[in-house]
């Protein structure tokens, strides 16, 4: 028979081991609301939850559990949209209607399509309501998000249908390059200037540099344009120490979109009527936009076509990865990559390291609300990069893997 301070130990130990088995279980019911919240937006049922729960003590470390998670049309119709709806836009905002350039970003992650097809893909998404999809207004694309999330679900298949753009919209398929051809992207990047935020835009929403970091004045000048003064303020120092470090390279690519140009209706007073805005495509024909301002340098370079070389891919700017292999890769005898068309230009961006890069970033900063700020969050981030271009380039594998890291412990 056991003496009273033994008992009394024994019951001491049994209450110690009860309590840290209901701690775990609160833990895990924590962990498990914490992976649906930040995924989608919204609380779990008690349903979901449970089985969340019970999949967070499997082998995959949280994994499972966020895929249940993203079971949720919310993921699609709420996170997805606002994850991608700043990169249409040169304000960055995610106050922007439903367009065809977010529902793609949206479709192709549902579909686990390549997601490097979204710089150079014939791909387009679509809803099957009405009114149809115009190449010169969003009519269609706002109809759709004002069904509301039962009828306007995005998750399913039949009401967000993956389609071939250059069937949609027009374009020859080699004139097509993901959401770079896009009329949102168009609308807010081909819209006057000279097409350099295209280039610009892309590199910030997609290889998560701006033009700043990669500023190079070792880089070979010959294709910087006429329209750049080589004495700003009548100072040359400031073109040579300052100007050229983007222009080199820049200027190289941007000839990708030398047949794109943005038109609009006008009203009878000659004023443009915005919402009427149409991207148009001239193969064989370089835009004027491209040879503006040609008094500003005389002997610059002008554009004849839709060729562009990257520069980049020596220098300090090699550091973005540039990939010795894809289909259609041509390098030059100097290894500057070469090529014709926003396609193509969308290939050699899609393939680089620093892609791959930013897609795992933007999803860590979306999932858990946070910059990769210590040596644990830089290696899981790098780990997950291993992952996206191991498996195919699925970005809704790299949503569940952040959330399952950032579920906390």
């Amino acid at each position: 028979m056991l003496n009273k301070p033994l008992l009394i130990i024994v019951s001491l130990g049994f209450t110690l081991l009860s309590n840290q088995v209901v701690f775990a279980d609160a833990e895990q019911r924590r962990q498990a609301k914490r992976i649906h919240d930040r995924l989608t937006g919204i609380p779990p049922s008690e349903t979901v939850l449970t089985e969340m729960e019970s999949l967070l003590g499997d082998s995959t470390g949280g994994k499972s559990a966020a895929e249940k998670a993203l079971e949720n049309p919310a993921f699609y119709n709420v996170t997805l949209k606002n994850f991608a709806a700043p990169w249409t836009n040169e304000e960055q905002t995610v106050f922007t209607p439903l367009n065809d350039y977010t529902a793609t970003v949206i479709g192709m992650i549902r579909d686990d399509v390549d997601f490097r097809e979204i710089l150079y893909g014939d791909i387009l998404y679509t809803g099957s309501n009405s009114p149809a999809y115009a190449n010169s207004n969003n009519l269609h694309y706002e109809a759709l998000e004002n069904l509301g999330p039962v009828a306007g679900n995005l998750a399913d298949e039949t009401v967000l249908q993956q389609q071939v753009q250059s069937a949609v919209t027009g374009l020859g398929s080699d004139a097509t390059a993901g959401i770079m051809t896009s009329r949102a992207a168009a609308r807010a990047f081909f819209y006057l200037g000279t097409n350099r935020a295209m280039f610009r835009f892309t590199l910030i929403n997609h290889l998560c540099t701006d033009l700043e970091p990669l500023k190079d004045i070792s880089r070979i000048p010959d294709h910087v344009h006429q329209d750049v003064s080589r004495s700003p303020g009548g100072d040359s120092r400031i073109y040579l120490n300052s100007c050229v470090g983007c222009h080199a390279g820049m200027d190289g690519m941007m000839g990708a979109f030398a047949h794109y140009e943005l038109n609009f209706t006008e009203d009878s007073d000659g004023n443009l009527i915005e919402d009427t805005a149409e991207m148009v495509y001239t193969p064989g024909a370089v835009q004027q936009k491209f040879l503006i301002n040609e008094n500003n340098f005389k002997p610059g370079h002008v554009t004849v076509d839709d060729s562009w070389i990257n520069y980049w891919r020596n220098g300090q700017n090699a550091l973005l990865g540039w990939s010795a292999s894809y289909p259609g890769l041509a390098i030059d005898e100097k290894g500057h990559a070469v090529g014709n068309g926003a396609k193509s230009l969308g290939r050699e961006l899609a393939n680089s390291d620093a892609f791959a890069q930013c897609q795992v970033k933007k999803a860590f900063q979306a999932v858990c609300l946070r910059e990769p700020g210590n040596t644990a969050d830089r290696s899981e981030v790098d780990n997950i990069v291993i992952d996206f271009k191991n498996g195919g380039y699925r970005m809704k594998q790299v949503f569940r893997d952040v959330a399952a890291y950032c579920k906390g412990s």
